[in-house]
């Protein structure tokens, strides 16, 4: 079965070939086909590779190393893109997918346009394919075949990780399709209101999937790694942060663009660069120049052929670019103080965002590469990327109350003394029980203040509570993501300054405090599961009369010879008391005691909720009614 679907990955190749020519040569209708018959073989391909690890078939190179008889089924299955040559394979999946699902939904008037769009995809789909079957085939097989494998890396074998890599590929790969939309824009050199509503769509439906693919990732290197936290500013978390930066950014000017015809330059150069920031993050994951707990460990040779793709298509792209850009319409003149020239703003803030988290992870490598280690961690992020966001989110209440054109400004007094007035009552509150920190302060004003301006633009629109249902889905899901927003900010910011962290050293029976409560260490035994063998220790957490009990676990994976650190989580609706078993040391006396890592983060589902409320309030944006932009000339 193997080869027939190394057999349909060469014909979706072959398909990707005739979309990619038909497209360009302008035949909407062939090339629109050979999208739907690429995307056919390609999941016919995968299905074959899911099949090989169902059933343990270690006749395959790639099942050997990635699998194991005696692992729960659901990771044999996840098995299939938990690895370098598998995410391959679904990232040409995805790619196909989009590809085919375009043909499917374009549904215009500028043929032409639509076949280009196929086309670039198609060539996009062309490159990975022939670098997954020419330097990365998931198909190889071996002989003799051996008895058992080598189990797949325990660290992915968890649900959030199962799902991550498919959400954050259909993110990734997502933003190819935009990335098409804006080469077939430049070809024609029309980046007009039409296009914007079109590509407005696609980029919404890219930005939801990398929006839960990095919470996913973030909640599961919160409660499996031990390290009590939800962000480290690891490398390959920021090599997912940069193309949702860049994609929030598109959105923005995507609706100037639909709406008032401006910005078309400028929103073609974003979609380009959301979908190189996707090729720089493929290529920092699977090259092998990084070292994280995230990243899949690749030769060096694959991560030059990687390289040389991102270089080829983002080279290619810019210089279509720089080449038509200037004959793109310029649309309406708009003003600084205008909705036009926040949004605007916004976009050149998100865009330095970005390139400061682009600077903190690249420059440790380029110094490496010159002969010095240099390490950039959180400081670096704290004193660049938090002061330049505090600033946007600030001013987002106030400017997406102004009008198109001109924007009253009589009004910003007011404003001013609105957010003023929160920091002194946060600031009041740090000086009094609560002990907020100052800058802590601020962090939560700016999250108050984002609800606040959600409410308020929401009230606006709709002016009487019974038009409030009435609003259009596109008002509530930018009423949504804002207000999510606001939530994630609480959150998170009460999580870094109110957490609480102690090492406890307890024997059996012994108790110890933190935060309140009491924690007594009830015994340490020693559990076995499907494919692995644990110690886990059972503790009881006591607090105001009510008990919890807390079953932290130190595992090891035989077969792949690695242990995992499962934490236990206690949720009291105002954080989380979380605990990791450490080591376990006999004293003189015969006796053992146990280490224990023991956190209380408070309310951090408020960073989980509102991420959660981000991504649907941008899936109400892309499913809500939009106004028919008519045709320009």
């Amino acid at each position: 079965m193997i080869e027939a679907g190394h057999f349909a990955a060469f014909l979706a190749l072959a398909f990707c070939g005739f979309q990619a020519g038909f497209g360009l040569a302008g035949d909407r209708a062939r090339s629109g086909l050979f999208a739907s018959l690429g995307f056919a073989a390609m999941g016919f391909a995968f299905l074959t590779l899911i099949v090989a690890f169902a059933r343990s078939d270690f006749s395959v190179q790639l099942v050997a190393a990635n699998s194991h008889t005696l692992k729960p089924f659901v990771y044999k299955i996840a098995g299939t893109w938990g690895n370098h040559e598998g995410s391959m394979a679904l990232w040409c999946l995805v790619g196909l997918g989009f590809g085919a699902a375009a043909d499917w939904l374009m549904k215009s008037d500028r043929r032409a346009f639509e076949a280009r769009a196929l086309g670039v995809q198609g060539l996009l789909s062309l490159g990975a394919l022939a670098y997954l079957l020419f330097a990365s085939s998931p198909f190889t097989r071996l002989d003799p075949a051996p008895l058992q494998g080598q189990g797949l890396n325990p660290l992915l074998q968890d649900p959030a990780l199962a799902i991550h890599p498919p959400m954050l590929y259909l993110g990734y790969v997502g933003y190819s399709f935009v990335f098409a939309l804006a080469a077939a824009g430049l070809i024609e050199g029309r980046i007009d209101r039409q296009w914007a509503r079109m590509a407005r769509g696609w980029a919404l439906a890219a930005f939801v999937p990398l929006t839960l693919g990095i919470a996913l990732g973030s909640y599961w290197a919160y409660y499996e790694l031990g390290w009590g936290g939800w962000w480290f500013w690891d490398p390959v978390e920021n090599a997912s942060l940069m193309p949702w930066l860049i994609g929030a950014a598109l959105m923005h000017s995507l609706i100037v663009t639909e709406k008032r015809g401006s910005f078309s330059a400028w929103t073609a150069l974003l979609a380009v660069l959301a979908f190189c920031f996707s090729m720089l993050g493929a290529f920092l994951v699977r090259s092998g120049v990084l070292t994280s707990v995230h990243s899949f460990a690749v030769d060096p040779l694959r991560g030059s052929i990687l390289l040389f793709g991102l270089l080829a298509f983002g080279g290619f792209a810019l210089v279509l670019f720089a080449l038509r850009a200037p004959k793109l319409s310029g649309g309406p003149a708009w003003l600084a103080a205008s909705r036009e020239g926040a949004m605007m703003g916004n976009n050149l803030v998100l865009t330095v965002a970005t390139a400061t988290v682009m600077l903190g992870t690249l420059f440790p490598l380029i110094a490496e590469a010159a002969g010095q280690t240099i390490s950039v961690g959180e400081p670096y992020f704290n004193l660049t990327f938090t002061p330049i966001m505090a600033l946007a989110l600030i001013a987002l209440p106030v400017v997406q109350a102004w009008a198109w054109g001109k924007a009253d400004l009589s009004s910003l007094w007011k404003w001013a003394a609105g957010f003023a007035g929160l920091v002194a009552v946060f600031w009041l509150a740090g000086i009094g029980p609560m002990d907020i920190p100052l800058l802590a302060g601020v962090g939560l004003a700016i999250g108050v203040w984002l609800l606040f301006g959600a409410g308020q633009e929401a009230w606006r629109r709709a002016k009487t509570l019974e038009r409030l249902p009435k609003l259009p889905l596109r008002v509530w899901g930018m009423t949504l993501a804002h207000a999510g927003l606001g939530i994630f900010i609480v959150g998170a910011v009460l999580q870094t300054s109110g957490r609480t962290q102690t090492t406890l050293a307890l024997q059996e029976g012994e108790t110890q405090s933190i935060a309140g409560w009491q924690v007594r260490l009830d015994d340490v035994s020693s559990v076995e599961g499907p494919n692995w063998y644990a110690e886990r220790a059972t503790l009881t957490a006591e607090r105001g009369g009510s008990e919890t009990l807390l079953q932290p676990q130190k595992r090891y994976y035989p077969a792949a010879r690695m242990p995992t650190t499962e934490t236990a989580i206690h949720k009291t609706g105002m954080g989380d008391l979380y605990v990791a078993l450490g080591d376990g040391r006999r004293n003189r006396a015969g006796e053992t005691r146990w280490t224990f890592e023991v956190f209380f983060n408070p309310l951090i589902d408020f960073i989980y909720l509102g991420v959660t409320l981000i991504a649907i309030g941008a899936g109400l944006s892309m499913f809500g009614k939009r106004t028919k932009a008519r045709p320009e000339s």
